[in-house]
């Protein structure tokens, strides 16, 4: 099957990209915000705590998407300026979002909660603000259950009731539009484009489909990055050393970083990051932030290994539990589960109060639904198709593992199939400056614009050497064809790749651009080896 891939060439390549684009759609054509159901409402109600020196309390999320939603609002009103407080839930004391526990953080003299990135599922938080007098404005962009939370206002693109023409933002957008209309409502001279950079960082992170507006913010925010002077974007640029940062600079190298303070110890640090007043406060922040992130990969590796040796063969949804996972590397875990096993994973911290954790999932398969189909199991549960958060009592496990794996029958089998699609057979002849010139035409790549994957079928084996200081990663030298002079190097990061007895190897690859001490050249990045 992988033999009859079609062979192409650069302008193949290139008629392929063009057809995913139809329309490129300017910065200006982004709707109005208003169209967001309750947002108008919403920002009056934030202007007029303004204008009567109300206290506002700003609660939001402790992953990429909720720190830049936090960073976005707290810089927008130091440039107003008004007092703000701003919270983000520690995720090991406080729990996911505004609920009760956070509520008590909040002081009696505050009139008005603002949530950014979470909030569509506080029942519990909504009524408590209701007996405390405090109004509530949600903005979210995850899927509302049934029951909505009793609030003043809540902004969230997924309401059956909302009129917003594209669906797929994430949280930091509906702040950034919320504030649009606030800017607005106060006349002020606030230049929106501004806060692209933090914003560009979210939609990537989020994984958000990169068409739409999506599209033009990000392709907009990386090139703010390279020229901003916020403190924060010129640590990135100096860290990335790169003359044109893509969305995968960002996808595997910042925002992994960013993730690591709430995952590992507390969201703050990342916070402090994106709203450093100088570069000297930005740069101890980022540094703080890369020794989480080496600890938080130590942590996820050990984490994995043990979580790999607990898989139950059969299960067509893996469901592992560890007592001493820590529950801030579960969702990554979870990951490189389907990766490995190419099944829908759901990992599980035990602790003394019961278990918690992240699933992923793969293909077709909806995870959230097959969750909800067991939600009489579970604590707590929430999410969207591809992944999802739970919570459950310990002696619940394995009831919900026999459980899940019942409803997982009347999946097709189709279903579980990775939706990696391979464009074609590339002539390594091919692989040149033109072809790195037509890739960046058609940045940023990400999910619902994937990097063009090609295949390499039974290439020789030419040598092979480890690298890195640990010899965890790869580079193969590889012959396309047995008349070929010419050899390409392949790389294959964290996989320690032995040579095969035939000499032969099939893998998938992506083509991006190498830049070392001032030279560019074609990288080639597998992705799987068959």
């Amino acid at each position: 099957m992988l033999s009859k891939l079609p062979h192409i060439t650069k302008s193949d390549l290139f008629e392929i990209l063009s057809s995913r684009f139809r329309e490129e759609k300017k910065l200006s054509q982004i709707p109005n915000p208003a169209l967001l159901h309750d947002a108008d409402k919403a920002a009056k109600r934030i202007a007029d705590a303004i204008k009567n020196g109300q206290k506002i309390t700003l609660v939001g999320d402790y992953d990429v998407d909720g720190v830049s939603s936090t960073a976005i609002i707290v810089d927008f009103f130091r440039q107003i300026p008004y007092p703000l407080e701003a919270i983000i839930p520690n995720r090991f004391h406080d729990g996911y979002g505004l609920n009760p526990s956070v509520l008590e953080r909040i002081s009696d003299d505050c009139e008005l909660i603002i949530t950014v990135d979470n909030g569509i599922t506080a029942i519990e938080a909504g009524k408590i603000c209701k007996e405390r007098g405090i109004d509530l404005i949600i903005t979210d962009h995850h899927t509302p259950s049934q029951t909505l939370p009793e609030a003043y206002a809540i902004v969230d693109p997924k309401l059956k009731e909302c009129n917003y023409p594209f669906k797929e933002i994430c949280g930091a957008e509906v702040a950034w539009l919320l504030l649009a209309l606030l800017k607005r409502e106060l006349a002020l001279k606030i230049d929106m484009r501004e806060f692209l950079d933090i914003l560009a960082i979210a939609i990537i992170a989020d994984i958000m489909p990169l068409v739409d507006i999506n599209r033009s913010l990000v392709k907009e925010g990386l090139r703010l990055i390279s020229t901003s002077k916020r403190p924060a974007s010129v640590i990135i640029r100096d860290f990335l050393n790169k003359s044109n940062i893509t969305s995968e600079d960002i996808a595997f190298q910042i925002a992994p970083r960013i993730n690591s303070a709430g995952r590992l110890e507390d969201a703050s640090i990342a916070l402090e990051f994106f709203t450093a007043p100088d570069t000297a406060t930005a740069y101890k922040q980022f540094e703080l932030l890369g020794q989480l992130n080496e600890l938080r990969k130590e942590t996820e590796a050990q984490t994995t290994k043990e979580a790999i040796e607990a898989v139950c063969q059969e299960d067509s949804i893996i469901v592992v539990a560890g007592e001493d996972w820590h529950e801030g590397v579960v969702g990554i875990a979870a990951s490189r589960l389907v990766d490995k096993f190419e099944r829908p994973a759901i990992v599980l911290s035990i602790n003394e109060t019961g278990a918690k954790g992240s699933a992923r999932s793969i293909g077709n398969v909806s995870i959230y639904e097959l969750i909800k189909e067991n939600e009489h199991l579970l604590t707590k549960f929430g999410g969207h198709k591809m992944a999802a958060g739970l919570g459950l009592e310990h002696a619940d496990i394995d009831a919900f593992r026999i459980a899940i794996n019942e409803s997982a029958k009347k999946l097709a089998k189709e279903d579980f199939l990775p939706l990696d699609e391979l464009t074609g057979i590339l002539e390594t002849d091919e692989i040149d400056h033109e072809l790195l010139e037509l890739l960046e035409r058609f940045e940023p790549y990400g999910e619902a614009n994937t990097r063009p994957t090609f295949l390499l079928h039974e290439a020789e084996v030419v040598s092979i050497r480890l690298m890195g200081a640990d010899k965890s990663h790869s580079r193969i030298e590889v012959r396309q064809y047995p008349h070929q002079r010419k050899t390409v190097e392949l790389i294959a990061f964290r996989r320690v790749f032995e040579m095969p007895e035939n000499r032969k190897i099939t893998c998938s690859y992506s083509v991006t651009k190498n830049e070392f001490n001032g030279r560019v050249s074609p990288q080639l990045l597998i992705k799987k080896i068959y």
